[in-house]
Protein backbone atom coordinates (compact mmCIF):
# COMPACT_ATOMS: atom_id res chain seq x y z
CA UNK A 1 0.00 0.00 0.00
CA UNK A 2 1.44 3.39 -1.00
CA UNK A 3 2.17 5.79 1.83
CA UNK A 4 0.17 8.47 0.01
CA UNK A 5 -2.99 6.38 0.40
CA UNK A 6 -2.64 6.01 4.17
CA UNK A 7 -4.04 8.28 6.84
CA UNK A 8 -2.48 9.62 10.01
CA UNK A 9 -3.47 8.39 13.45
CA UNK A 10 -5.03 10.81 15.96
CA UNK A 11 -1.48 11.58 17.13
CA UNK A 12 -0.26 12.44 13.61
CA UNK A 13 -0.46 16.22 14.16
CA UNK A 14 2.46 15.65 16.56
CA UNK A 15 4.21 12.54 15.26
CA UNK A 16 4.19 13.79 11.65
CA UNK A 17 6.40 16.74 12.56
CA UNK A 18 8.64 14.68 14.84
CA UNK A 19 9.40 12.05 12.17
CA UNK A 20 12.09 14.16 10.54
CA UNK A 21 13.11 11.53 7.99
CA UNK A 22 9.49 10.65 7.20
CA UNK A 23 10.09 6.94 7.71
CA UNK A 24 6.65 5.33 7.76
CA UNK A 25 5.07 1.95 7.28
CA UNK A 26 1.48 0.78 6.91
CA UNK A 27 -0.36 -0.48 9.98
CA UNK A 28 -4.07 -1.23 9.52
CA UNK A 29 -4.37 1.55 6.95
CA UNK A 30 -2.58 4.12 9.09
CA UNK A 31 0.82 5.76 8.86
CA UNK A 32 3.02 4.26 11.58
CA UNK A 33 6.52 5.57 12.26
CA UNK A 34 9.41 3.19 11.63
CA UNK A 35 11.62 5.53 13.63
CA UNK A 36 11.84 9.20 14.47
CA UNK A 37 15.61 9.57 14.80
CA UNK A 38 18.29 8.77 12.22
CA UNK A 39 18.67 5.35 13.83
CA UNK A 40 16.33 3.42 16.06
CA UNK A 41 18.96 2.60 18.70
CA UNK A 42 18.26 5.76 20.71
CA UNK A 43 14.58 4.84 20.76
CA UNK A 44 15.35 1.28 21.83
CA UNK A 45 17.48 2.71 24.65
CA UNK A 46 14.50 4.79 25.77
CA UNK A 47 12.44 1.58 26.10
CA UNK A 48 15.08 -0.19 28.15
CA UNK A 49 16.63 2.75 30.09
CA UNK A 50 14.12 5.61 30.32
CA UNK A 51 10.63 6.01 28.83
CA UNK A 52 9.31 5.65 25.29
CA UNK A 53 6.11 7.09 23.78
CA UNK A 54 4.70 4.70 21.16
CA UNK A 55 1.59 5.39 19.10
CA UNK A 56 -0.41 2.14 19.07
CA UNK A 57 -3.69 3.69 17.89
CA UNK A 58 -3.95 1.47 14.76
CA UNK A 59 -4.97 -1.48 16.93
CA UNK A 60 -8.53 -2.58 16.22
CA UNK A 61 -10.74 -1.82 19.22
CA UNK A 62 -14.21 -3.04 20.10
CA UNK A 63 -16.60 -2.17 22.90
CA UNK A 64 -18.70 -5.13 24.05
CA UNK A 65 -21.64 -4.17 26.26
CA UNK A 66 -24.87 -5.58 27.60
CA UNK A 67 -26.23 -8.18 30.04
CA UNK A 68 -24.61 -11.02 28.06
CA UNK A 69 -21.28 -9.31 27.39
CA UNK A 70 -19.40 -11.73 29.65
CA UNK A 71 -21.06 -14.71 27.96
CA UNK A 72 -19.89 -13.53 24.54
CA UNK A 73 -16.32 -13.01 25.71
CA UNK A 74 -16.34 -16.44 27.34
CA UNK A 75 -17.76 -17.99 24.18
CA UNK A 76 -14.96 -16.63 22.01
CA UNK A 77 -11.67 -16.44 23.95
CA UNK A 78 -9.70 -19.44 25.25
CA UNK A 79 -9.44 -18.01 28.78
CA UNK A 80 -12.14 -18.05 31.46
CA UNK A 81 -13.94 -14.70 31.20
CA UNK A 82 -15.83 -15.32 34.46
CA UNK A 83 -12.51 -14.87 36.30
CA UNK A 84 -11.83 -11.53 34.63
CA UNK A 85 -12.73 -9.02 37.34
CA UNK A 86 -13.53 -5.36 36.81
CA UNK A 87 -10.31 -3.39 36.36
CA UNK A 88 -8.33 -6.34 35.01
CA UNK A 89 -6.98 -7.16 31.56
CA UNK A 90 -6.47 -10.48 29.80
CA UNK A 91 -3.97 -11.18 27.06
CA UNK A 92 -5.57 -13.97 25.08
CA UNK A 93 -6.34 -15.46 21.69
CA UNK A 94 -9.41 -16.79 19.95
CA UNK A 95 -9.74 -19.73 17.58
CA UNK A 96 -11.87 -21.17 14.81
CA UNK A 97 -13.79 -24.43 15.17
CA UNK A 98 -10.64 -26.41 14.31
CA UNK A 99 -8.80 -24.90 17.28
CA UNK A 100 -6.55 -22.74 15.10
CA UNK A 101 -5.74 -19.20 16.18
CA UNK A 102 -7.54 -16.39 14.40
CA UNK A 103 -5.97 -13.50 16.30
CA UNK A 104 -4.58 -12.44 19.66
CA UNK A 105 -5.11 -9.32 21.71
CA UNK A 106 -6.33 -7.94 25.02
CA UNK A 107 -9.70 -7.89 26.75
CA UNK A 108 -10.21 -5.31 29.52
CA UNK A 109 -13.22 -5.48 31.82
CA UNK A 110 -14.32 -1.88 32.35
CA UNK A 111 -17.36 -2.76 34.49
CA UNK A 112 -19.74 -5.67 34.99
CA UNK A 113 -21.32 -5.39 31.53
CA UNK A 114 -18.66 -3.57 29.49
CA UNK A 115 -15.42 -4.83 27.91
CA UNK A 116 -12.82 -3.19 25.65
CA UNK A 117 -11.34 -5.68 23.20
CA UNK A 118 -8.23 -5.09 21.06
CA UNK A 119 -7.06 -7.09 18.06
CA UNK A 120 -4.47 -6.99 15.31
CA UNK A 121 -6.98 -7.62 12.52
CA UNK A 122 -10.66 -6.77 11.92
CA UNK A 123 -12.82 -9.07 14.06
CA UNK A 124 -16.19 -7.32 14.16
CA UNK A 125 -17.92 -9.87 11.92
CA UNK A 126 -16.53 -12.81 13.93
CA UNK A 127 -17.71 -11.31 17.21
CA UNK A 128 -21.18 -10.62 15.84
CA UNK A 129 -21.46 -14.12 14.38
CA UNK A 130 -20.78 -15.56 17.82
CA UNK A 131 -23.17 -13.16 19.54
CA UNK A 132 -26.29 -14.75 18.10
CA UNK A 133 -28.89 -15.38 20.77
CA UNK A 134 -27.16 -13.07 23.26
CA UNK A 135 -28.29 -9.72 24.63
CA UNK A 136 -25.09 -7.88 23.73
CA UNK A 137 -23.94 -4.96 21.60
CA UNK A 138 -20.60 -4.88 19.77
CA UNK A 139 -19.29 -1.54 18.58
CA UNK A 140 -16.18 -0.86 16.52
CA UNK A 141 -14.47 2.03 18.32
CA UNK A 142 -11.17 1.78 16.46
CA UNK A 143 -11.39 5.31 15.01
CA UNK A 144 -12.85 6.92 18.14
CA UNK A 145 -10.20 5.76 20.61
CA UNK A 146 -6.50 6.61 20.45
CA UNK A 147 -3.87 4.67 22.36
CA UNK A 148 -0.42 5.73 23.57
CA UNK A 149 2.00 3.18 24.99
CA UNK A 150 4.33 4.62 27.63
CA UNK A 151 7.06 2.02 28.13
CA UNK A 152 10.33 1.76 30.03
CA UNK A 153 11.77 1.73 33.56
CA UNK A 154 10.87 5.41 34.12
CA UNK A 155 7.40 5.18 32.58
CA UNK A 156 5.71 5.09 35.98
CA UNK A 157 7.42 8.33 37.02
CA UNK A 158 6.33 10.03 33.82
CA UNK A 159 2.76 8.79 34.22
CA UNK A 160 2.58 9.99 37.81
CA UNK A 161 3.99 13.36 36.87
CA UNK A 162 1.49 13.93 34.07
CA UNK A 163 -1.59 12.65 35.96
CA UNK A 164 -0.76 13.86 39.46
CA UNK A 165 -1.81 10.41 40.67
CA UNK A 166 0.06 7.49 42.21
CA UNK A 167 0.42 4.40 40.03
CA UNK A 168 2.89 2.43 42.14
CA UNK A 169 0.08 0.16 43.31
CA UNK A 170 -1.37 -0.55 39.86
CA UNK A 171 -0.53 -4.19 39.31
CA UNK A 172 0.42 -5.94 36.08
CA UNK A 173 -2.51 -6.29 33.68
CA UNK A 174 -4.74 -3.96 35.71
CA UNK A 175 -6.73 -0.88 34.64
CA UNK A 176 -7.53 2.48 36.21
CA UNK A 177 -9.06 5.79 35.14
CA UNK A 178 -7.13 9.06 35.38
CA UNK A 179 -6.90 12.56 33.92
CA UNK A 180 -4.18 14.10 31.79
CA UNK A 181 -4.39 17.84 31.22
CA UNK A 182 -8.00 17.69 32.34
CA UNK A 183 -8.79 14.96 29.79
CA UNK A 184 -10.30 11.68 31.04
CA UNK A 185 -8.10 8.73 30.10
CA UNK A 186 -8.01 5.03 30.87
CA UNK A 187 -4.67 3.54 31.91
CA UNK A 188 -3.76 -0.14 31.67
CA UNK A 189 -0.52 -1.67 32.88
CA UNK A 190 0.14 -3.43 29.61
CA UNK A 191 2.46 -3.16 26.63
CA UNK A 192 4.35 -4.91 23.87
CA UNK A 193 7.95 -4.36 24.97
CA UNK A 194 8.36 -6.80 27.87
CA UNK A 195 9.30 -3.93 30.19
CA UNK A 196 7.58 -1.85 32.82
CA UNK A 197 4.95 0.05 30.93
CA UNK A 198 1.45 1.39 30.53
CA UNK A 199 -1.01 2.04 27.74
CA UNK A 200 -3.15 5.19 27.82
CA UNK A 201 -6.56 5.13 26.10
CA UNK A 202 -8.43 8.32 25.24
CA UNK A 203 -10.91 9.96 22.89
CA UNK A 204 -9.22 10.35 19.52
CA UNK A 205 -9.99 14.06 19.22
CA UNK A 206 -8.01 14.81 22.41
CA UNK A 207 -4.97 12.74 21.45
CA UNK A 208 -2.66 15.67 20.49
CA UNK A 209 -3.30 17.36 23.86
CA UNK A 210 -2.51 14.16 25.74
CA UNK A 211 0.68 13.71 23.68
CA UNK A 212 1.80 17.24 24.52
CA UNK A 213 1.21 16.75 28.23
CA UNK A 214 3.02 13.41 28.38
CA UNK A 215 5.94 14.72 26.33
CA UNK A 216 6.31 17.75 28.59
CA UNK A 217 6.13 15.67 31.77
CA UNK A 218 8.64 13.21 30.31
CA UNK A 219 11.32 15.76 29.44
CA UNK A 220 13.06 15.32 32.79
CA UNK A 221 13.00 11.54 32.47
CA UNK A 222 14.50 11.15 29.01
CA UNK A 223 11.15 10.23 27.43
CA UNK A 224 11.09 10.30 23.65
CA UNK A 225 8.88 9.14 20.76
CA UNK A 226 9.62 5.61 19.62
CA UNK A 227 8.83 3.87 16.33
CA UNK A 228 8.08 0.31 15.36
CA UNK A 229 11.70 -0.61 14.53
CA UNK A 230 12.73 -0.28 18.17
CA UNK A 231 9.54 -1.87 19.49
CA UNK A 232 10.10 -4.87 17.21
CA UNK A 233 13.52 -5.52 18.78
CA UNK A 234 12.05 -5.19 22.26
CA UNK A 235 9.11 -7.53 21.61
CA UNK A 236 11.44 -10.30 20.33
CA UNK A 237 13.56 -9.95 23.48
CA UNK A 238 10.29 -10.33 25.39
CA UNK A 239 9.35 -13.45 23.39
CA UNK A 240 6.15 -11.83 22.10
CA UNK A 241 4.62 -13.07 18.86
CA UNK A 242 3.44 -11.00 15.91
CA UNK A 243 0.57 -11.88 13.59
CA UNK A 244 1.60 -12.48 9.95
CA UNK A 245 5.21 -12.90 11.09
CA UNK A 246 5.38 -15.58 13.79
CA UNK A 247 2.04 -17.10 12.85
CA UNK A 248 -0.67 -16.80 10.23
CA UNK A 249 -4.30 -16.25 11.12
CA UNK A 250 -6.42 -19.29 10.31
CA UNK A 251 -8.67 -16.81 8.55
CA UNK A 252 -6.06 -16.12 5.86
CA UNK A 253 -4.12 -19.40 5.80
CA UNK A 254 -3.96 -21.10 2.41
CA UNK A 255 -2.82 -24.55 3.53
CA UNK A 256 -3.13 -26.47 6.84
CA UNK A 257 0.57 -25.98 7.61
CA UNK A 258 -0.05 -22.23 7.87
CA UNK A 259 -2.52 -22.64 10.74
CA UNK A 260 -1.46 -22.75 14.38
CA UNK A 261 -3.10 -23.86 17.60
CA UNK A 262 -2.40 -21.94 20.84
CA UNK A 263 -0.10 -24.73 22.05
CA UNK A 264 2.06 -24.19 18.98
CA UNK A 265 2.57 -20.54 19.91
CA UNK A 266 4.26 -20.58 23.27
CA UNK A 267 2.58 -18.37 25.84
CA UNK A 268 -0.84 -18.62 24.19
CA UNK A 269 -1.03 -22.30 25.05
CA UNK A 270 -0.59 -21.57 28.75
CA UNK A 271 -3.74 -19.45 28.69
CA UNK A 272 -6.06 -22.12 27.29
CA UNK A 273 -8.60 -23.01 30.00
CA UNK A 274 -10.20 -26.27 28.94
CA UNK A 275 -11.93 -26.74 32.29
CA UNK A 276 -13.90 -23.49 32.21
CA UNK A 277 -17.66 -23.80 32.40
CA UNK A 278 -18.53 -22.36 29.02
CA UNK A 279 -18.11 -23.92 25.62
CA UNK A 280 -15.84 -21.79 23.49
CA UNK A 281 -15.04 -21.88 19.80
CA UNK A 282 -12.40 -24.52 19.13
CA UNK A 283 -12.57 -26.15 22.56
CA UNK A 284 -13.22 -29.70 21.38
CA UNK A 285 -10.45 -29.56 18.79
CA UNK A 286 -8.01 -28.33 21.45
CA UNK A 287 -9.08 -31.10 23.80
CA UNK A 288 -8.40 -33.67 21.08
CA UNK A 289 -5.00 -32.14 20.35
CA UNK A 290 -3.92 -32.32 23.99
CA UNK A 291 -5.31 -35.83 24.42
CA UNK A 292 -3.13 -36.89 21.49
CA UNK A 293 0.00 -35.52 23.18
CA UNK A 294 -0.04 -31.98 21.88
CA UNK A 295 0.86 -30.43 18.52
CA UNK A 296 3.74 -31.60 16.36
CA UNK A 297 5.57 -28.25 16.51
CA UNK A 298 6.32 -25.63 19.18
CA UNK A 299 7.53 -22.04 19.38
CA UNK A 300 10.97 -21.78 20.99
CA UNK A 301 13.68 -19.24 21.60
CA UNK A 302 17.03 -19.64 19.88
CA UNK A 303 20.40 -18.09 20.58
CA UNK A 304 22.53 -18.20 17.42
CA UNK A 305 26.24 -18.67 18.11
CA UNK A 306 28.33 -15.67 17.06
CA UNK A 307 31.19 -17.97 16.05
CA UNK A 308 29.02 -19.60 13.41
CA UNK A 309 27.86 -16.25 12.06
CA UNK A 310 31.41 -14.97 11.92
CA UNK A 311 32.60 -18.09 10.13
CA UNK A 312 30.05 -17.59 7.36
CA UNK A 313 31.43 -14.13 6.63
CA UNK A 314 35.07 -15.21 6.92
CA UNK A 315 34.41 -17.90 4.32
CA UNK A 316 33.57 -15.08 1.91
CA UNK A 317 36.47 -12.87 3.00
CA UNK A 318 34.17 -10.37 4.70
CA UNK A 319 33.77 -8.82 8.11
CA UNK A 320 30.50 -9.75 9.86
CA UNK A 321 27.66 -7.32 9.21
CA UNK A 322 24.29 -7.67 10.91
CA UNK A 323 21.16 -5.76 10.03
CA UNK A 324 20.24 -3.30 12.76
CA UNK A 325 16.53 -3.98 12.35
CA UNK A 326 14.75 -7.25 12.94
CA UNK A 327 14.46 -10.00 10.36
CA UNK A 328 10.99 -11.28 9.57
CA UNK A 329 12.14 -13.78 6.96
CA UNK A 330 11.34 -17.47 7.38
CA UNK A 331 14.76 -19.17 7.68
CA UNK A 332 15.24 -22.96 7.87
CA UNK A 333 16.30 -24.62 11.12
CA UNK A 334 18.16 -27.95 10.94
CA UNK A 335 18.98 -30.87 13.18
CA UNK A 336 21.74 -32.81 11.49
CA UNK A 337 20.93 -32.95 7.81
CA UNK A 338 17.18 -32.51 8.17
CA UNK A 339 15.08 -29.38 8.38
CA UNK A 340 13.04 -29.45 11.59
CA UNK A 341 11.53 -25.97 11.61
CA UNK A 342 11.97 -22.34 10.73
CA UNK A 343 12.99 -19.07 12.31
CA UNK A 344 10.08 -16.61 12.25
CA UNK A 345 11.61 -13.46 13.84
CA UNK A 346 15.22 -12.66 14.63
CA UNK A 347 17.30 -9.73 15.83
CA UNK A 348 20.55 -8.68 17.41
CA UNK A 349 19.75 -7.86 21.04
CA UNK A 350 21.64 -4.71 22.10
CA UNK A 351 20.95 -5.51 25.74
CA UNK A 352 21.84 -9.20 25.73
CA UNK A 353 24.64 -8.87 23.17
CA UNK A 354 23.37 -11.97 21.37
CA UNK A 355 21.63 -12.81 18.13
CA UNK A 356 18.25 -14.18 19.17
CA UNK A 357 15.31 -15.65 17.31
CA UNK A 358 11.83 -17.04 17.67
CA UNK A 359 11.44 -20.32 15.82
CA UNK A 360 8.77 -22.92 15.16
CA UNK A 361 10.33 -26.38 15.47
CA UNK A 362 9.23 -29.98 15.77
CA UNK A 363 8.19 -30.83 19.32
CA UNK A 364 11.09 -33.26 19.76
CA UNK A 365 13.50 -30.29 19.63
CA UNK A 366 11.76 -27.87 22.01
CA UNK A 367 13.76 -28.66 25.16
CA UNK A 368 16.14 -25.92 26.36
CA UNK A 369 19.72 -26.85 25.58
CA UNK A 370 18.88 -28.62 22.32
CA UNK A 371 21.55 -27.95 19.68
CA UNK A 372 20.31 -26.93 16.25
CA UNK A 373 21.56 -25.08 13.19
CA UNK A 374 20.13 -22.03 11.44
CA UNK A 375 20.61 -21.28 7.77
CA UNK A 376 22.79 -18.20 7.28
CA UNK A 377 23.30 -16.66 3.86
CA UNK A 378 26.21 -14.38 2.94
CA UNK A 379 26.61 -12.97 -0.56
CA UNK A 380 24.01 -15.43 -1.90
CA UNK A 381 25.99 -18.38 -0.46
CA UNK A 382 24.03 -20.47 2.01
CA UNK A 383 25.65 -21.90 5.12
CA UNK A 384 24.70 -22.77 8.68
CA UNK A 385 25.34 -21.33 12.11
CA UNK A 386 24.97 -23.22 15.35
CA UNK A 387 22.08 -22.36 17.67
CA UNK A 388 20.76 -23.52 21.02
CA UNK A 389 17.19 -23.62 22.31
CA UNK A 390 16.70 -21.33 25.32
CA UNK A 391 13.67 -20.57 27.52
CA UNK A 392 11.38 -17.69 26.59
CA UNK A 393 11.33 -14.81 27.21
CA UNK A 394 14.93 -13.85 26.55
CA UNK A 395 14.49 -10.75 28.74
CA UNK A 396 12.08 -10.57 31.68
CA UNK A 397 12.98 -7.82 34.18
CA UNK A 398 11.32 -7.95 37.65
CA UNK A 399 10.23 -4.32 37.22
CA UNK A 400 7.75 -5.42 34.54
CA UNK A 401 5.49 -6.96 37.21
CA UNK A 402 6.63 -5.28 40.43
CA UNK A 403 4.68 -2.65 42.35
CA UNK A 404 6.09 0.38 44.12
CA UNK A 405 4.99 2.06 47.32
Amino acid sequence: MAVASLIGTPFHPRTGALNRNQRWREWAGYLAADRYADHHDIEYNAIREAAAMIDVSPLYKYLVTGPDAERLVDRVIVRDATRLRVGRVYYTCWCDEAGKVLDDGTVCRLDETRFRWTAAEPNLRWLRMNARGLDVAIEDISERVAALALQGPLSREVLQAVTGSTFGDLRYFRERGAEIAGIPVDVTRTGYTGDLGFEIWMDADRAPDVWDAVATAGEGYGARPCGLDAMDVARIEAGLILLDVDYTSARSALIPEQTYSPDELGILGRFVTLDKGAEFVGRRALERERAAGGPARRLVGLEVAWEGIEARYEARGLFPVLEATTSRAAVPVFAGGRQVGKVTSATWSPLLKRYIALASVEAAYEAPGTRLEVEWTVEARRGRAGAVVVPLPFFDPPRKRSVAG
